[in-house]
C-alpha cells in the first residue's frame, strides 16, 4: 500500500466521530420534534393545556435541520439516491470515474450550500424574527443549509478519498 494512503487512513476515526455527532444531533432533534408536536396536539384538544403559538414554527425549523443533516448522513452511508441500473453493463474503470465525478459534483454542491446558507443566514435571517417568537432571529431558519453543507463536505471528502484509494490499493473499498 502506498505510504500516503497509510497516513491518510489514520484520520478515518475523525469521520466516525463527525458521523456520531451528526447522528446524535438528528436524534435529539427528532425527540424534541415529537415532544413539541405532542404538546401542540394536546394543547389543541385538551382544554386545560394551553396551545402555544410557537410550536408550529419550532417544529418546522427542527424538521429542516433533520432533513438536511440526514441527507449528509446518507452521503456517508452511500444511501443517497443514485442510478445503478446500468452499472453492471459499464466497465469497472468507467464506473469508478463516474463515482468520482458524482462525488466531485456533490462536493461542489456542498460548498455552495455552506457558502450560500451562511450568506442567507447572516443577511436575510438576521433581518427578521419568527412570527410567534419575536425574540428569536430567523438566522436559525437558514442556518441548517450551511450546517449541512459543512457535514456534506466532510463526508464527501471521505467518499472521494475512498474511491481514489480503491484505484491505487487493491481491496481499497473495504477499509
Amino acid at each position: 500500500m502506498p505510504a500516503i494512503f497509510e497516513k491518510l487512513d489514520k484520520i478515518r476515526p475523525v469521520y466516525d466521530v463527525v458521523d456520531k455527532i451528526v447522528m446524535f444531533i438528528c436524534k435529539v432533534l427528532l425527540i424534541a420534534d415529537i415532544l413539541i408536536t405532542t404538546y401542540q396536539v394536546l394543547g389543541r384538544y385538551v382544554p386545560f393545556i394551553p396551545d402555544p403559538a410557537w410550536t408550529e414554527e419550532t417544529i418546522l425549523t427542527l424538521m429542516s435541520y433533520m432533513a438536511v443533516l440526514s441527507a449528509a448522513l446518507a452521503i456517508r452511508r452511500g444511501a443517497h439516491i443514485r442510478m445503478t441500473a446500468l452499472d453492471q453493463f459499464l466497465p469497472k474503470g468507467l464506473l469508478k470515474a463516474l463515482d468520482i465525478l458524482a462525488d466531485a459534483a456533490v462536493l461542489v454542491l456542498a460548498v455552495i450550500m455552506m457558502v450560500q446558507g451562511w450568506t442567507y443566514a447572516i443577511t436575510i435571517g438576521s433581518k427578521g424574527t419568527y412570527v410567534s417568537m419575536t425574540w428569536l432571529s430567523r438566522f436559525w431558519m437558514y442556518f441548517p443549509v450551511c450546517l449541512a453543507g459543512v457535514a456534506m463536505i466532510i463526508f464527501e471528502i471521505e467518499a472521494l478519498y475512498t474511491h481514489i484509494r480503491s484505484i491505487f490499493v487493491k481491496g481499497g473499498e473495504e477499509s
